[in-house]
């Protein structure tokens, strides 16, 4: 995808090249026509493409397969899913069918090709990584195909040739009764059956909608759709292997290496850039110093965990000060009050070693003092769930990062406890989670118990979309969504999210 101007094989070998490798001996440089919107990626994209767009392309992706992951999490059936996941591919990974006359359609499909395997290069490393991708992909692609066109899905399909047998007339009276109690078709309904090895469908063999026979798996004709989604995880699952092997021996542009192990680490918990319209809820007055216990009821834990410290404390250290500073940034807290709210704090030091010790800190991030990255006085921007978690563990005396994360779990849920959860088996799969290290799925958890019956409401009355429900993944999102749902009497059932993005 990033072109090279030289090729590493030598031409005397070049026609005994393994059939497995023999479409990267020769790389043509070209685009590709997507006759289909649904895709086995068989075949690596080619054509070049810009860094921008390596990067973005599956940053989008990555978001999409995280959400997918979260409604798997949460427990959402498929008609809930493909409900929470439409207006999260529209945004981020549209893919229309041929039957719509998009204009854009080869481009979606372009970006949905590159991403996909930017993607797998990147979670091809480990075991883990390996299954948890082919997981969501699988996901993903069952989505699609229970949503495609009926006419193109059956195109692409044919297009497919894959080995099933059909059954035989001999057969099919053979088994007659055992077909007709297996597929539980009605007296007189008639289908077609296909025949595939029993290992190739677990899925339906656990579920007991096929039938058995010869170590072969009797499949009728309604259960394509299983057939299909489990030749496409196959497929997937030893082109990882053959990925994983090859690593060792790529040696890609320099300039992708530090992108696809920032991928790969994103997919612990999605990057989230603050956006600056976060600060900005309506209904709510300018945040102030004398404001923020208030406020702080509608904090994530980790920052409600840093707000009870400096309470009790009167003082933070400087990587607590750091986190807690850009967090009440991203709310709207301007640097005057955020010095103000500091000093009061802070209220066992003298105003001389304030000004001497911590004053120019906090101007520093709000830009308005230093060089670099203040100098379009922008300062810092506040830190995202992904870059708290990925912060090296808090010492002795210091309260930054994630609860879920840097607290024992007994210490955890007595926090959760006094915070006001008082639901057993909640506290129950938050340990799970933590154990699991799902850390911001726990959070998510704890979110969304605190706030069912709003974000029920607005389900109901649809004045919010899925995608503004989507996994939050930022502490200052955290916030602006909590309070929106709290003060929904109050008319403030917009959007919760939109805005320019600034720049970290």
């Amino acid at each position: 995808m990033i072109r090279h101007d030289y090729s590493r094989v030598d031409p005397k070998r070049r026609a005994n090249i393994d059939y497995k490798k023999r479409q990267f001996a020769k790389a043509e440089f070209q685009q590709q026509t997507y006759e289909h919107r649904l895709n086995y990626y068989g075949i690596p994209p080619t054509a070049e493409i810009t860094l921008d767009e390596f990067e973005t392309w599956a940053i989008d992706r990555l978001k999409v397969l995280s959400e997918l992951e979260a409604c798997s999490f949460r427990n959402r059936n498929p008609e809930e899913t493909a409900e929470h996941m439409t207006g999260i591919l529209a945004k981020y990974l549209p893919l229309r069918s041929n039957s719509s006359r998009s204009q854009n359609l080869q481009d979606e499909r372009r970006k949905d090709h590159y991403s996909h395997f930017i993607l797998r290069l990147a979670f091809s490393s480990t075991e883990d990584l390996r299954r948890r991708f082919a997981r969501l992909e699988t996901m993903l692609f069952r989505l699609r195909f229970r949503n495609d066109d009926l006419d193109e899905r059956k195109r692409f399909v044919e297009g497919l040739k894959l080995d099933w047998e059909e059954v035989t007339e001999e057969e099919k009276r053979e088994f007659k009764e055992e077909m007709a109690a297996a597929s539980g078709a009605r007296k007189g309904e008639v289908q077609e059956w296909f025949k595939v090895d029993w290992e190739r469908v677990p899925e339906l063999v656990e579920q007991r909608r096929v039938l058995l026979k010869r170590g072969m798996a009797f499949v009728p004709q309604r259960e394509q759709m299983s057939l299909v989604v489990a030749e496409f995880t196959r497929r997937l699952d030893d082109a990882l292997e053959l990925t994983a092997r090859a690593l060792p021996r790529l040696d890609e542009d320099d300039r992708l290496a530090p992108i696809l192990a920032h991928l790969s680490q994103s997919f612990a918990t999605p990057d989230a850039a603050y956006s600056s319209s976060d600060a900005n809820i309506d209904g709510l007055s300018a945040p102030t110093a004398a404001s923020i216990d208030t406020l702080s009821q509608h904090f994530p834990l980790c920052m409600q965990n840093l707000h009870q410290a400096l309470r009790r404390d009167s003082h933070l250290k400087h990587y607590g000060r750091l986190q807690y500073s850009l967090f009440l940034k991203g709310i709207g807290l301007s640097l005057e009050e955020c010095l103000l709210f500091w000093r009061r704090s802070f209220k066992l030091i003298t105003d001389e070693k304030f000004t001497k010790e911590y004053k120019y800190n906090i101007r520093h991030v709000y830009g308005d003092v230093g060089g670099d990255a203040n100098r379009r006085g922008r300062g810092y921007t506040p830190y995202s769930c992904q870059k708290i978690l990925t912060e090296p563990l808090p010492g002795p005396g210091q309260s930054h990062g994630c609860p879920y994360r840097t607290f024992a779990p007994d210490n955890l849920l007595a926090m959760l406890q006094n915070t006001g959860v008082n639901d057993r088996d909640l506290l129950k799969t938050v340990r799970e989670d933590v154990g699991k290290q799902r850390y911001h799925v726990a959070c998510n958890r704890v979110f969304d118990w605190a706030h069912k019956k709003e974000i029920k409401k607005v389900k109901d009355d649809g004045s919010w979309s899925a995608a503004d429900l989507d996994t939050i993944v930022h502490p200052n999102t955290y916030f602006k969504r909590g309070w929106l749902l709290k003060h929904l009497g109050d008319g403030n059932a917009g959007l919760v999210g939109g805005g320019d993005k600034m720049e970290e």
